[in-house]
């Protein structure tokens, strides 16, 4: 059994007019699905991806409001990398940052590669990665937006993550995920261990979990800006069916097995307490839209479909321009 790369992050956000305007005005994504949070269906659930929304380039955000601000530590997605194809693409976005106003750091090399860290409005912890293009294939650009087609954002990768214990999340990435390590590199803070590198798939930045193991931090209280969760690719219906049962041989608890609607999900937490997710790569978000419309109206899976009205009068306005 293993994993095929990342699939998704899901944040929070508390304002998701701002938040829209960030990821589609500043890092020129596009919003590929506007729909709500299916178990908690008077929230927004915003989608943002490449052109097509490829599996692997989807960062997404449950609308919080009343979220509080995030305390960082342990037991957390502490990094969220997207893909750019070149270091000249990572210089225009250095100048963008400047015209923006967006916080970030100086170009750093982390496992060999030219990185940049910033931030968005609510402090979501966000990384470029320069990726050579040899490993997972690069999503579709979009390029309706204000940024150039080659120095488009390409996809996701590699994801971050912070546990007290690093050897209980190493077993299970290797064990039961199917990751292999890959390697090493300097840890943020003295003191700490080196950041471990974890690929899968066809490697590269978009199959990669770096994992940090912090003994000078409390457990993270999440909040607006904190990762929900991380979800891995799972690229045939034959693999998924079988996930469920081996995860729960295995010893873990998991949500069993849930329709998303775009995509099939399994949900299970790791043993430093890191929530994961299956997820297949199919049918995908042009399930109920067509590829030209993607995000422009509210798409609600079947089973919410006849809680439209309801549904609609109980979510907030946004004022998203399209």
């Amino acid at each position: 059994m293993q994993v095929a790369g990342i699939h998704h992050v899901s944040a929070i956000t508390a304002n998701a007019d701002k938040n829209h305007d960030f990821f589609t005005r500043i890092l020129g994504m596009r919003l590929v699905k506007k729909s709500v949070n299916q178990d908690n269906p008077s929230s927004y659930h915003l989608f943002y991806a490449d052109a097509v929304g490829t599996p692997g380039t989807d960062m997404t955000y449950f609308d919080i409001p009343m979220a509080g601000r995030t305390s960082p530590g342990v037991t957390s997605i502490s990094s969220t990398g997207f893909r750019l194809p070149s270091s000249e693409a990572l210089d225009y976005w250095l100048e963008r940052f400047r015209e923006f106003g967006v916080p970030h750091g100086e170009k750093t090399q982390r496992f060999g590669r030219d990185t940049v860290e910033f931030q968005d409005f609510e402090g979501s912890r966000l990384m470029l990665v320069v990726d050579d293009g040899e490993g997972i294939p690069f999503g579709e650009p979009w390029t309706k937006a204000s940024v150039p087609e080659a120095f488009a954002i390409r996809g996701l990768g590699p994801v971050r993550l912070t546990v007290r214990k690093a050897e209980r999340t190493a077993k299970v990435l290797t064990d039961i995920l199917g990751f292999s390590e890959a390697g090493a590199y300097a840890p943020e803070v003295e003191g700490q261990p080196e950041i471990i590198v974890f690929t899968t798939g066809e490697g590269g930045p978009g199959g990669e979990i770096h994992l940090e193991e912090r003994s000078d931090l409390p457990p993270e209280r999440p909040g607006r800006g904190s990762v929900h969760h991380v979800a891995f690719r799972v690229k045939t219906y034959e693999e998924y069916n079988q996930w469920n049962e081996y995860l729960r041989a295995n010893g873990f608890q998991t949500s069993g097995e849930v329709d998303r609607y775009y995509f099939k999900a399994i949900y299970f937490r790791e043993p430093n307490g890191i929530l994961f997710e299956l997820s297949t790569d199919e049918p995908g978000f042009a399930t109920d839209e067509n590829a030209d419309e993607l995000g422009e109206g509210l798409a609600l899976p079947p089973f919410l479909e006849p809680r439209r009205k309801e549904i609609e009068d109980s979510l907030r306005p946004l004022k998203i321009n399209r």
